[in-house]
Protein backbone atom coordinates (compact mmCIF):
# COMPACT_ATOMS: atom_id res chain seq x y z
CA UNK A 1 0.00 0.00 0.00
CA UNK A 2 1.30 3.43 -0.93
CA UNK A 3 1.14 5.68 2.11
CA UNK A 4 3.48 8.37 0.79
CA UNK A 5 3.31 11.50 2.92
CA UNK A 6 5.10 14.82 2.51
CA UNK A 7 8.46 14.04 0.92
CA UNK A 8 11.09 16.56 -0.19
CA UNK A 9 14.05 15.86 -2.44
CA UNK A 10 16.46 18.49 -1.21
CA UNK A 11 19.52 19.13 -3.41
CA UNK A 12 22.65 18.37 -1.42
CA UNK A 13 24.82 21.35 -0.56
CA UNK A 14 28.50 20.34 -0.78
CA UNK A 15 30.36 22.42 1.81
CA UNK A 16 33.86 23.78 1.39
CA UNK A 17 34.88 21.91 4.54
CA UNK A 18 33.20 19.62 7.02
CA UNK A 19 33.36 22.44 9.58
CA UNK A 20 31.61 24.98 7.35
CA UNK A 21 28.35 26.49 8.65
CA UNK A 22 26.49 24.87 5.73
CA UNK A 23 27.89 21.35 6.31
CA UNK A 24 24.88 20.08 8.27
CA UNK A 25 23.09 18.48 5.33
CA UNK A 26 26.25 16.77 4.15
CA UNK A 27 26.92 15.35 7.61
CA UNK A 28 23.35 14.11 7.86
CA UNK A 29 23.58 12.54 4.39
CA UNK A 30 26.66 10.57 5.46
CA UNK A 31 25.05 9.51 8.75
CA UNK A 32 22.02 8.10 6.93
CA UNK A 33 24.24 6.51 4.26
CA UNK A 34 26.18 4.62 6.91
CA UNK A 35 22.98 3.56 8.67
CA UNK A 36 21.46 2.20 5.45
CA UNK A 37 24.59 0.19 4.66
CA UNK A 38 24.57 -1.30 8.15
CA UNK A 39 20.90 -2.24 7.79
CA UNK A 40 21.58 -4.02 4.51
CA UNK A 41 24.89 -5.75 5.27
CA UNK A 42 24.71 -6.21 9.04
CA UNK A 43 28.16 -4.69 9.59
CA UNK A 44 29.94 -1.34 9.52
CA UNK A 45 32.72 -2.14 7.05
CA UNK A 46 31.16 0.18 4.47
CA UNK A 47 31.09 3.08 6.91
CA UNK A 48 33.01 6.25 6.09
CA UNK A 49 33.44 9.46 8.08
CA UNK A 50 31.89 12.61 6.63
CA UNK A 51 35.19 14.44 6.25
CA UNK A 52 36.65 11.43 4.39
CA UNK A 53 33.73 11.24 1.95
CA UNK A 54 33.66 14.98 1.27
CA UNK A 55 36.61 15.03 -1.22
CA UNK A 56 34.70 12.56 -3.41
CA UNK A 57 32.11 15.30 -3.97
CA UNK A 58 34.61 17.93 -5.12
CA UNK A 59 33.91 19.43 -8.56
CA UNK A 60 35.44 17.40 -11.38
CA UNK A 61 35.98 17.84 -15.10
CA UNK A 62 35.47 14.10 -15.55
CA UNK A 63 31.98 13.65 -14.11
CA UNK A 64 28.99 15.53 -12.73
CA UNK A 65 27.75 14.23 -9.38
CA UNK A 66 24.27 15.24 -8.23
CA UNK A 67 22.63 14.19 -4.97
CA UNK A 68 19.46 14.85 -3.03
CA UNK A 69 18.50 14.28 0.59
CA UNK A 70 15.21 12.41 0.90
CA UNK A 71 13.33 14.26 3.64
CA UNK A 72 10.00 13.05 5.03
CA UNK A 73 8.14 15.20 7.53
CA UNK A 74 11.33 17.12 8.23
CA UNK A 75 13.49 14.00 8.82
CA UNK A 76 16.26 12.77 6.49
CA UNK A 77 15.33 9.18 5.64
CA UNK A 78 17.61 8.49 2.67
CA UNK A 79 19.50 9.86 -0.28
CA UNK A 80 19.33 9.68 -4.07
CA UNK A 81 22.21 10.41 -6.41
CA UNK A 82 23.31 10.24 -10.02
CA UNK A 83 26.77 10.35 -11.60
CA UNK A 84 27.08 11.58 -15.17
CA UNK A 85 30.42 10.76 -16.83
CA UNK A 86 31.71 13.59 -19.00
CA UNK A 87 33.53 11.46 -21.57
CA UNK A 88 32.70 12.75 -25.07
CA UNK A 89 29.42 11.32 -26.31
CA UNK A 90 28.66 9.47 -23.08
CA UNK A 91 25.16 7.98 -22.89
CA UNK A 92 25.58 6.44 -19.43
CA UNK A 93 24.36 7.47 -16.00
CA UNK A 94 25.07 5.67 -12.72
CA UNK A 95 22.61 6.16 -9.86
CA UNK A 96 21.69 5.11 -6.35
CA UNK A 97 18.69 5.33 -4.07
CA UNK A 98 19.32 4.46 -0.43
CA UNK A 99 16.39 4.52 1.96
CA UNK A 100 16.10 3.50 5.60
CA UNK A 101 14.36 0.12 5.71
CA UNK A 102 11.56 1.25 7.99
CA UNK A 103 10.49 3.65 5.18
CA UNK A 104 10.33 0.94 2.50
CA UNK A 105 7.09 0.04 0.75
CA UNK A 106 5.47 3.46 0.87
CA UNK A 107 6.32 4.84 -2.55
CA UNK A 108 9.28 6.99 -1.49
CA UNK A 109 11.79 5.00 -3.52
CA UNK A 110 9.62 5.12 -6.64
CA UNK A 111 9.20 8.89 -6.28
CA UNK A 112 12.99 9.20 -5.97
CA UNK A 113 13.43 7.05 -9.07
CA UNK A 114 11.15 9.34 -11.08
CA UNK A 115 13.56 12.15 -10.22
CA UNK A 116 16.60 10.07 -11.21
CA UNK A 117 15.18 9.10 -14.59
CA UNK A 118 14.01 12.64 -15.28
CA UNK A 119 17.46 14.07 -14.58
CA UNK A 120 19.09 11.38 -16.73
CA UNK A 121 16.83 12.27 -19.65
CA UNK A 122 17.50 15.99 -19.19
CA UNK A 123 21.21 15.24 -19.60
CA UNK A 124 20.67 13.11 -22.69
CA UNK A 125 21.50 9.79 -21.02
CA UNK A 126 19.89 6.63 -22.34
CA UNK A 127 21.66 3.89 -20.38
CA UNK A 128 21.00 3.86 -16.61
CA UNK A 129 22.94 1.48 -14.37
CA UNK A 130 22.93 0.79 -10.65
CA UNK A 131 24.22 -1.74 -8.12
CA UNK A 132 22.58 -3.17 -5.01
CA UNK A 133 23.55 -5.71 -2.36
CA UNK A 134 21.14 -8.63 -2.20
CA UNK A 135 21.55 -10.46 1.14
CA UNK A 136 21.03 -14.22 1.08
CA UNK A 137 17.37 -15.21 1.42
CA UNK A 138 15.09 -18.17 0.80
CA UNK A 139 12.77 -18.20 -2.17
CA UNK A 140 13.05 -17.47 -5.92
CA UNK A 141 16.36 -16.36 -7.37
CA UNK A 142 17.50 -14.47 -10.45
CA UNK A 143 20.53 -15.25 -12.63
CA UNK A 144 22.25 -12.82 -15.01
CA UNK A 145 22.85 -13.57 -18.71
CA UNK A 146 26.56 -14.09 -17.95
CA UNK A 147 25.54 -17.44 -16.41
CA UNK A 148 27.59 -16.77 -13.29
CA UNK A 149 26.04 -16.27 -9.86
CA UNK A 150 22.52 -15.50 -8.71
CA UNK A 151 20.67 -13.25 -6.29
CA UNK A 152 17.39 -13.62 -4.40
CA UNK A 153 14.33 -11.97 -5.90
CA UNK A 154 14.17 -9.68 -2.88
CA UNK A 155 12.75 -6.21 -2.21
CA UNK A 156 15.55 -4.47 -4.13
CA UNK A 157 15.34 -6.88 -7.08
CA UNK A 158 11.58 -6.40 -7.33
CA UNK A 159 12.11 -2.62 -7.30
CA UNK A 160 14.50 -2.79 -10.24
CA UNK A 161 12.28 -5.17 -12.20
CA UNK A 162 9.22 -3.02 -11.57
CA UNK A 163 11.04 -0.02 -13.06
CA UNK A 164 12.13 -1.83 -16.21
CA UNK A 165 15.64 -2.98 -15.28
CA UNK A 166 17.41 -6.21 -16.18
CA UNK A 167 19.97 -7.99 -14.03
CA UNK A 168 23.19 -7.95 -16.06
CA UNK A 169 25.88 -9.22 -13.70
CA UNK A 170 26.47 -10.57 -10.20
CA UNK A 171 29.44 -9.34 -8.18
CA UNK A 172 30.96 -11.17 -5.24
CA UNK A 173 31.91 -9.24 -2.10
CA UNK A 174 34.80 -11.09 -0.44
CA UNK A 175 36.77 -10.59 2.75
CA UNK A 176 40.31 -11.52 3.80
CA UNK A 177 41.08 -12.04 7.48
CA UNK A 178 44.06 -9.83 8.35
CA UNK A 179 44.31 -11.42 11.81
CA UNK A 180 44.99 -14.94 10.46
CA UNK A 181 48.48 -16.34 9.69
CA UNK A 182 50.04 -15.11 6.44
CA UNK A 183 51.80 -18.38 5.57
CA UNK A 184 49.71 -18.90 2.42
CA UNK A 185 50.23 -15.31 1.27
CA UNK A 186 54.00 -15.62 1.74
CA UNK A 187 54.10 -18.94 -0.14
CA UNK A 188 52.03 -17.59 -3.03
CA UNK A 189 54.18 -14.47 -3.23
CA UNK A 190 57.34 -16.59 -3.45
CA UNK A 191 55.78 -18.71 -6.22
CA UNK A 192 54.67 -15.59 -8.10
CA UNK A 193 58.13 -14.06 -7.87
CA UNK A 194 59.62 -17.25 -9.30
CA UNK A 195 57.15 -17.14 -12.21
CA UNK A 196 57.70 -13.43 -12.95
CA UNK A 197 61.48 -12.96 -12.96
CA UNK A 198 61.24 -10.34 -15.73
CA UNK A 199 59.20 -8.10 -13.40
CA UNK A 200 59.76 -6.32 -10.11
CA UNK A 201 57.37 -5.00 -7.47
CA UNK A 202 57.15 -1.23 -6.95
CA UNK A 203 54.94 0.42 -4.35
CA UNK A 204 53.89 3.94 -3.50
CA UNK A 205 51.36 5.90 -1.49
CA UNK A 206 49.10 8.55 -3.00
CA UNK A 207 49.91 11.10 -4.26
CA UNK A 208 51.47 9.12 -7.09
CA UNK A 209 55.15 9.94 -7.70
CA UNK A 210 55.74 11.63 -11.09
CA UNK A 211 57.78 8.72 -12.43
CA UNK A 212 54.78 6.40 -12.08
CA UNK A 213 51.96 8.78 -13.06
CA UNK A 214 51.79 7.98 -16.79
CA UNK A 215 51.99 4.22 -16.30
CA UNK A 216 49.39 4.28 -13.54
CA UNK A 217 47.13 6.47 -15.68
CA UNK A 218 47.27 4.00 -18.56
CA UNK A 219 46.43 1.06 -16.29
CA UNK A 220 43.54 2.98 -14.70
CA UNK A 221 42.17 3.74 -18.17
CA UNK A 222 42.08 0.01 -18.94
CA UNK A 223 39.82 -0.74 -15.95
CA UNK A 224 36.82 0.44 -17.97
CA UNK A 225 37.63 -1.79 -20.96
CA UNK A 226 39.48 -4.87 -19.71
CA UNK A 227 37.54 -5.95 -16.61
CA UNK A 228 34.61 -8.35 -17.26
CA UNK A 229 31.38 -6.35 -17.45
CA UNK A 230 28.82 -8.51 -19.25
CA UNK A 231 26.44 -6.27 -21.21
CA UNK A 232 26.94 -3.30 -18.91
CA UNK A 233 28.04 -0.10 -20.64
CA UNK A 234 31.18 1.80 -19.65
CA UNK A 235 32.81 4.64 -21.50
CA UNK A 236 36.43 4.25 -22.49
CA UNK A 237 38.19 6.70 -20.19
CA UNK A 238 41.15 8.92 -20.94
CA UNK A 239 43.55 9.18 -18.00
CA UNK A 240 46.64 11.34 -17.66
CA UNK A 241 48.76 12.69 -14.81
CA UNK A 242 46.17 15.39 -14.05
CA UNK A 243 43.38 12.84 -13.69
CA UNK A 244 45.59 10.66 -11.48
CA UNK A 245 46.27 13.70 -9.29
CA UNK A 246 42.54 14.37 -8.89
CA UNK A 247 41.92 10.70 -8.13
CA UNK A 248 44.64 10.72 -5.47
CA UNK A 249 43.32 13.91 -3.85
CA UNK A 250 40.00 12.20 -3.16
CA UNK A 251 41.92 10.05 -0.69
CA UNK A 252 44.72 12.24 0.58
CA UNK A 253 42.66 15.41 1.14
CA UNK A 254 41.06 13.89 4.23
CA UNK A 255 43.95 11.75 5.45
CA UNK A 256 42.92 8.42 3.97
CA UNK A 257 45.75 6.09 2.95
CA UNK A 258 45.93 4.67 -0.58
CA UNK A 259 48.74 2.25 -1.35
CA UNK A 260 49.42 1.10 -4.91
CA UNK A 261 51.42 -2.09 -5.48
CA UNK A 262 52.50 -2.47 -9.11
CA UNK A 263 54.48 -4.87 -11.26
CA UNK A 264 57.08 -3.19 -13.45
CA UNK A 265 58.64 -4.85 -16.48
CA UNK A 266 62.35 -4.61 -15.72
CA UNK A 267 63.63 -4.32 -19.29
CA UNK A 268 61.19 -1.64 -20.47
CA UNK A 269 60.22 0.05 -17.21
CA UNK A 270 56.54 -0.36 -18.15
CA UNK A 271 54.00 -0.70 -15.36
CA UNK A 272 51.82 -3.65 -16.28
CA UNK A 273 49.79 -4.71 -13.20
CA UNK A 274 48.53 -2.98 -10.08
CA UNK A 275 46.54 -3.41 -6.91
CA UNK A 276 45.12 -0.73 -4.58
CA UNK A 277 44.56 -0.94 -0.83
CA UNK A 278 42.78 1.82 1.08
CA UNK A 279 42.01 2.63 4.71
CA UNK A 280 40.62 5.66 6.49
CA UNK A 281 42.14 7.67 9.29
CA UNK A 282 40.73 5.16 11.77
CA UNK A 283 43.21 2.34 11.26
CA UNK A 284 41.00 -0.11 13.19
CA UNK A 285 38.30 -0.07 10.49
CA UNK A 286 38.10 -2.45 7.56
CA UNK A 287 40.54 -2.03 4.69
CA UNK A 288 39.33 -1.97 1.10
CA UNK A 289 41.00 -3.55 -1.90
CA UNK A 290 39.90 -1.41 -4.82
CA UNK A 291 41.11 -1.70 -8.42
CA UNK A 292 43.29 -4.60 -9.51
CA UNK A 293 44.33 -5.16 -13.12
CA UNK A 294 46.91 -6.97 -15.20
CA UNK A 295 47.33 -5.52 -18.70
CA UNK A 296 46.28 -8.08 -21.29
CA UNK A 297 49.67 -8.27 -22.96
CA UNK A 298 51.37 -9.19 -19.67
CA UNK A 299 49.00 -11.89 -18.45
CA UNK A 300 50.25 -15.40 -17.79
CA UNK A 301 53.11 -14.46 -15.43
CA UNK A 302 51.16 -14.59 -12.13
CA UNK A 303 51.33 -10.82 -11.83
CA UNK A 304 47.88 -10.62 -10.25
CA UNK A 305 49.04 -12.87 -7.44
CA UNK A 306 52.30 -10.94 -7.23
CA UNK A 307 50.74 -7.52 -6.66
CA UNK A 308 47.91 -8.73 -4.40
CA UNK A 309 50.21 -10.73 -2.10
CA UNK A 310 52.94 -8.08 -1.98
CA UNK A 311 50.31 -5.49 -1.11
CA UNK A 312 48.76 -7.58 1.65
CA UNK A 313 52.12 -8.41 3.24
CA UNK A 314 53.12 -4.74 3.42
CA UNK A 315 49.65 -3.84 4.69
CA UNK A 316 50.29 -5.64 7.99
CA UNK A 317 52.76 -2.90 8.90
CA UNK A 318 50.62 -0.06 7.53
CA UNK A 319 47.33 -0.98 9.23
CA UNK A 320 48.10 -3.64 11.85
CA UNK A 321 44.83 -3.02 13.72
CA UNK A 322 42.59 -3.43 10.64
CA UNK A 323 40.86 -6.79 10.93
CA UNK A 324 39.92 -7.52 7.34
CA UNK A 325 40.14 -6.44 3.71
CA UNK A 326 37.00 -6.40 1.58
CA UNK A 327 36.84 -6.41 -2.20
CA UNK A 328 34.48 -6.94 -5.16
CA UNK A 329 34.80 -9.05 -8.31
CA UNK A 330 32.45 -10.07 -11.09
CA UNK A 331 31.36 -13.69 -10.63
CA UNK A 332 32.56 -14.49 -14.16
CA UNK A 333 36.02 -13.05 -13.45
CA UNK A 334 37.33 -16.51 -12.64
CA UNK A 335 41.04 -15.67 -13.04
CA UNK A 336 40.83 -12.98 -10.34
CA UNK A 337 38.53 -15.04 -8.12
CA UNK A 338 40.96 -17.97 -8.37
CA UNK A 339 43.71 -15.70 -7.03
CA UNK A 340 41.52 -14.33 -4.26
CA UNK A 341 40.33 -17.77 -3.17
CA UNK A 342 43.90 -19.13 -3.13
CA UNK A 343 45.00 -16.19 -0.98
CA UNK A 344 42.14 -16.75 1.47
CA UNK A 345 39.39 -14.32 0.48
CA UNK A 346 35.95 -15.75 1.31
CA UNK A 347 32.57 -14.57 -0.04
CA UNK A 348 30.42 -12.56 2.38
CA UNK A 349 27.77 -11.00 0.10
CA UNK A 350 26.61 -10.60 -3.49
CA UNK A 351 25.59 -7.55 -5.51
CA UNK A 352 23.43 -7.27 -8.58
CA UNK A 353 24.36 -4.94 -11.43
CA UNK A 354 21.20 -3.57 -13.08
CA UNK A 355 20.68 -1.80 -16.42
CA UNK A 356 17.86 -0.03 -18.23
CA UNK A 357 17.97 1.42 -21.74
CA UNK A 358 15.61 4.37 -22.06
CA UNK A 359 13.30 4.67 -25.04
Amino acid sequence: MNTLTEVEFRPLTVPASIDSPDAGDFQEMVRVRNLVYRQISGHDDHRIAADELLPHFAPSEYETRLMWLIVEDGEVVGRAGIDLPLEEGSQVAFWLIELRQERWGRGIGSAAYELIESVAREHGRTVLQSWAEHPAADGPTLAPPTGFGSIPKDHAARFFLRHGYSLEQVERNSAFDLTAPFDTVERLLAEARAASTEYRVVQWFAPTPPEFADGYAWMKSRMATDAPSGDLVFDEETWDAARVAEHDRRYTASGRTLQVTAAQHVASGELCAFNELVIGKDRTEASHQEDTLVLKEHRGHRLGTLVKCAGLLSWRDIAPASRRVITYNAEENRPMLDINEAIGFAPIAYEGAWKKVLA
